[in-house]
C-alpha cells in the first residue's frame, strides 16, 4: 500500500533518521540501490526484448557476453521439448499458438556424455497479463533521462514483470490529474511535494507497453485534501467520526513533508463516485494508463455518512469498483484489500482482474501467506490469481545495509508454490509500505537468485498458477538426510505441499530444517540459510501408475528439469533427490 499504511510515529521517526520521507524515490547519490540487475558481468544471461508475448509474436534474445562451443538453444514446456536450434548470440523465435503457456528457453551442450546447461530464461505465452501477474511498482517521475528510464525497464523486463504500479505519481487524491485531460500541466508536486513530470509517465507509459507491459496508475477510493472543497468536492460526500457531522475520519500525515492530510469521503456515495469517475476520464486523456490499482486504509472503525447513518466502508467497495468498471469498461481494475479487509465479499466478486492484500500482522507466519492465497482462490472460485505486497526486513529497512537472502528465498518459494505472486521489486526493492525507501540493497547471491526465482515462477506456471487441487500425499524421507512434513511448515523439518492434476502430481519441498524462525517477515534480518540436502531417498505414495519422475529448482541447474530415475511398488515411488537447498519442485506424470 501506499500512504495509507504510515501507521505510527515510530515509523515516521524512522523516515526522518534515514532521510528517506521526500527524497529517496529521486536522489542521485548515495548507496547504490538496484536490486533488479542481474549481479556482476560474470554470470551468463539471456535478455529478451520482452516480458509477456502474444501467441504468435517473435521473441527476440540476446546474451550478455561472448560464448563458444557446440551449443545449442532448447526449448521446453515443462519436461517436455518443443525444439531446439544452433546457438548465436542473438536469436528470435516465435511463440507458439498456445494461450497462457509458459516455456523454458536454455542454452546447453553436451560434455563428455553430460548436458551442461550454461544459461536459462522463460518466456510467458499470454494474450492477457491478468492470469498470470507479476506486478512491480514505480515511485521516481523526475525528471529522468531516456536511459534511466531504459536501465529501470529492462531489469524489470529480465524479471518478466509484466504490470507495474505507479506509486503516487498523482498531483492530488481528489484531482489527481494536474491541469485537464486536453491540457495536462508539464510538471506538478505530489503529495510528498516531489516534482512529478508528465513527460517522465509519458515515457515510462510508452516503454511499458513497448515490453509487453500493463500500467495502473494508484490512487485511493476515497481521499480529498484539505483543500477540496475548491475543486469541488461536496462537504456531504465525506465520512465522519460522529453522527453530528463534526469531525471527518481523515488519515494524518506529517507536515510539511507532506501537502495535507487525507480525509475520508465514502466510497458509496454515488455523487462522489461520479466526481472521480470525471476526475479518472481527464487521466485516461492524458496519460495512456490500463487501468486504475485503488487503494482502501483498512478496517477504520465505526463510521458515518454525512446524515448521520453508519457505514460499513467494506461493503461500498464492491459498488465503487462496479461504477469505475461501468464508466471505463476497457479498463483493469484491482483493490488492495489491506490484511484481507473487504475481500471475501466485496473484493474478490467485484470486477477487479486480479486480487491483491498487503499483509500486516498478525499475518506474519509462512503458513498465513498460503492461508490467504488459497482463501483468495476460494473466493473467486479460482478465477482470479493473488498478489502479494508483503514487506520484507522491515525493521532493518530502517536503516541502510542488505535484504536477508534467506528470508526472501523463503517467502518466495511459498508464495510462488502456493501459485501467488510477490510485489517486491521495481526501481529498488521494497522493505516498506513507502515505497521510495531504498534503505535495503541486494546482495549479489539474492541478485542473481531472484533472477531464476522469477524464471521459474513463469516457466511452470502451467504448474504453480494454473489449476489443480492442493493435496497432501503421504511422503518420507527413508534414508534419514531430513525429516518431511505436510504444509504447514515446521522448524527442523522440509516442508511438503502437495498439488494434483489429471495426470501429474506436484510435490514442492521447502527446506525450513534448520530455520530460526517461522515467521515470513523476518524484520530484523536474521532468519539462516538452509542447510543443502544430498541424496535424499524419498517414499511417496500414489494412487496411479508412474511412467515419468522429474525434478526442477531454481536453486539449481539454471531451473531446467531433469528426469529422475524411480522404481514404483504397488503404490508406492521411491526415488534420490540429488539435492534441495530452498526449494523443489518434483513432478510425477502419470
Amino acid at each position: 500500500m501506499i500512504l495509507s499504511a504510515f501507521r505510527s510515529s515510530k515509523f515516521f521517526g524512522s523516515l526522518l533518521l534515514t532521510g528517506t520521507i521526500l527524497w529517496a524515490g529521486c536522489k542521485k547519490d548515495g548507496p547504490k540501490n538496484d536490486p533488479v540487475t542481474y549481479g556482476n558481468s560474470f554470470v551468463l544471461t539471456i535478455n529478451k526484448d520482452k516480458a509477456m508475448y502474444k501467441p504468435g509474436e517473435t521473441v527476440s534474445f540476446s546474451v550478455n557476453r561472448p560464448l563458444t562451443g557446440n551449443l545449442k538453444v532448447r526449448y521446453r514446456h515443462l519436461m517436455e521439448t518443443i525444439s531446439e536450434a544452433p546457438f548465436s548470440e542473438s536469436w528470435s523465435w516465435t511463440a507458439p499458438a498456445a494461450d497462457f503457456t509458459g516455456y523454458m528457453v536454455d542454452i546447453y551442450e553436451v560434455v563428455d556424455g553430460k548436458e551442461k546447461i550454461h544459461a536459462s530464461t522463460a518466456v510467458d505465452v499470454s494474450s492477457s497479463w491478468t492470469k498470470f501477474p507479476r506486478y512491480g511498482f514505480l515511485t521516481n517521475f523526475g525528471q529522468l533521462t531516456d536511459g534511466e528510464i531504459g536501465n529501470v525497464m529492462n531489469n524489470l523486463t529480465r524479471h518478466h514483470i509484466n504490470g507495474l504500479q505507479f506509486y503516487d505519481w498523482l498531483y492530488k487524491h481528489h484531482l489527481p490529474l494536474a491541469g485537464s485531460g486536453t491540457a495536462p500541466q508539464s510538471v506538478w508536486k505530489d503529495i510528498s511535494n516531489k516534482d512529478v513530470y508528465l513527460s517522465t509517465l509519458r515515457s515510462y507509459i510508452d516503454v511499458a507497453h513497448q515490453k509487453g507491459m500493463q500500467a495502473m496508475f494508484y490512487n485511493l477510493a476515497f481521499g480529498a485534501l484539505s483543500d477540496a472543497a475548491g475543486d469541488g468536492v461536496n462537504e456531504q460526500w465525506y465520512l465522519f467520526k460522529d453522527v453530528n457531522h463534526t469531525a471527518k475520519d481523515k488519515h494524518p500525515l506529517p507536515q510539511p513533508y507532506f501537502k495535507s492530510d487525507i480525509f475520508l469521503t465514502d466510497a458509496g456515495n454515488t455523487q462522489w463516485q461520479q466526481y472521480l469517475v470525471a476526475k479518472n476520464a481527464d487521466v485516461y486523456q492524458a496519460l495512456n494508463f490500463d487501468g486504475f490499482h485503488i487503494d482502501q486504509l483498512g478496517d477504520r472503525g465505526t463510521l458515518y455518512n454525512y446524515n448521520g447513518a453508519s457505514v460499513n466502508q467494506a461493503s461500498t467497495f464492491k459498488p465503487f469498483i462496479q461504477a469505475m468498471k461501468t464508466a471505463a469498461p476497457t479498463k483493469k481494475l484491482l483493490m488492495n484489500a489491506v490484511n484481507q479487509y473487504g475481500q471475501q465479499n466485496e473484493i474478490a466478486t467485484a470486477p477487479v482482474d486480479f486480487l491483491y492484500t498487503e499483509v500486516w500482522g498478525p499475518n506474519e507466519q509462512f503458513s498465513d501467506l498460503a492461508d490467504i492465497i488459497r482463501n483468495n482462490d476460494a473466493y473467486s472460485s479460482n478465477t482470479k490469481r493473488t498478489v502479494l505486497a508483503a514487506y520484507m526486513n522491515y525493521n532493518k529497512a530502517d536503516q541502510t545495509g542488505y535484504f536477508n537472502t534467506p528470508a526472501v528465498l523463503l517467502t518466495d518459494a511459498v508464495i510462488f508454490a502456493f501459485g501467488g505472486a510477490h510485489l517486491e521489486l521495481g526501481e529498488h526493492m521494497l522493505g516498506k509500505e513507502y515505497f521510495p525507501n531504498n534503505n535495503l540493497q541486494l546482495p549479489d547471491e539474492l541478485r542473481n537468485a531472484l533472477v531464476r526465482y522469477y524464471d521459474f515462477m513463469v516457466a511452470y506456471e502451467n504448474l504453480l498458477r494454473d489449476g489443480g487441487s492442493f493435496n497432501t500425499p503421504a511422503v518420507s524421507c527413508t534414508n534419514g538426510k531430513a525429516v518431511i512434513a505436510g504444509w504447514p511448515a515446521q522448524q527442523g523439518k522440509v516442508a511438503a505441499i502437495g498439488k494434483e492434476y489429471a495426470n501429474r502430481q506436484v510435490l514442492h519441498l521447502v527446506n525450513f530444517t534448520n530455520a530460526n524462525s517461522l515467521e515470513w517477515r523476518d524484520t530484523n534480518g536474521t532468519q539462516v540459510k538452509p542447510v543443502g540436502i544430498e541424496n535424499m531417498d524419498m517414499k511417496i505414495t500414489v494412487a496411479k501408475t508412474v511412467k515419468k519422475v522429474w525434478l526442477a529448482s531454481p536453486d539449481a541447474g539454471n531451473g531446467v528439469a531433469a528426469a529422475l530415475n524411480f522404481t514404483q511398488t504397488g503404490n508406492d515411488i521411491t526415488v534420490t533427490v540429488p539435492g534441495l537447498q530452498y526449494w523443489n519442485m518434483l513432478v510425477l506424470e502419470y
